[in-house]
C-alpha cells in the first residue's frame, strides 16, 4: 500500500495538529516553552522499522488505542537514550548524562509518554470527530534494533505497516529529539485515511 502525496500532508497535518497538544503539555511539565513539529511522514513496513533506527539505547513508551475506531492499533513515543536522560533529569533536578537509565527514570519517561501521548491522541480523535483513548502505557530501555524487533514480534501478526512521524522537539533549554510511530491495524488505518478524506473535503 502507498499513500498519495494528498495523504500524506493529510497525516501530516494530523501529526501537527496532535504534536501541538503533546508539546504544550511537555511545556508544562518542564516549565519551560517547547515546539514540537513533524516535518516528515512516512508509512514504512513493519518489517523495516528496526532498520531505520540507529542501533543503540533508546526508550520507548507504547500503548494500545482503544474506542470507537476499528480493531485499533499501538501508539509509541520512541526517544534516543540521550535525549530521554536529558528530559528526565530536567524533571527530577539532575545533571550527570553518562550514567544509566534508572527506575526513577523509567518512571519519569512513562509520565511524560502517557501526558504527551494521551495529548496527541485526543488532538487527533478530536479532530477526526472520534473517540480514541490510550491503554495504560508500558516502557521499554533496550538496543533499538532488539526493542523494536520484540514489539514487532507482538504485533506483526496483523499490523503491517508503521506511520512514522519524524518528530522535531525545539527547546532553547533542553535538546530532546524523537519520533512518535501509529501502529494501526488495516481497518484503522483504512478508517483514518477515510475520515481525513473527509474533512478535507468538508464532510466531517
Amino acid at each position: 500500500m502507498k499513500l498519495t502525496e494528498q495523504q500524506l500532508d493529510a497525516l501530516k497535518e494530523l501529526g501537527n495538529i496532535g504534536a501541538s497538544h503533546a508539546a504544550s503539555s511537555l511545556s508544562v511539565m518542564l516549565s519551560s516553552a517547547v515546539d514540537m513539529t513533524v516535518p516528515e511522514v512516512e508509512l514504512v513496513d513493519i518489517s523495516d522499522l528496526a532498520e531505520i533506527f540507529r542501533d543503540e539505547i533508546a526508550a520507548l513508551v507504547i500503548f494500545e488505542i482503544q474506542g470507537e475506531i476499528a480493531q485499533g492499533g499501538y501508539l509509541a513515543l520512541f526517544m534516543p537514550r540521550e535525549s530521554a536522560i536529558r528530559l528526565t533529569n530536567t524533571m527530577l533536578g539532575m545533571t550527570e548524562m553518562d550514567r544509566e537509565i534508572t527506575e526513577m527514570d523509567e518512571s519519569a519517561l512513562l509520565e511524560v509518554g502517557n501526558i504527551m501521548m494521551s495529548q496527541f491522541l485526543d488532538a487527533t480523535a478530536t479532530l477526526l470527530n472520534i473517540v480514541m483513548l490510550p491503554s495504560p502505557p508500558d516502557v521499554a530501555i533496550d538496543m533499538a534494533h532488539a526493542m523494536l524487533q520484540t514489539v514487532i514480534a507482538q504485533v506483526a501478526s496483523d499490523i503491517n505497516k508503521v506511520i512514522l512521524f519524524r518528530t522535531e522537539l525545539l527547546c532553547s533549554e533542553h535538546e530532546v529529539n524523537g519520533s512518535i510511530l501509529l501502529l494501526p491495524r488495516p481497518p484503522m488505518l483504512q478508517e483514518v485515511l477515510s475520515l481525513l478524506e473527509k474533512l478535507m473535503s468538508g464532510g466531517i
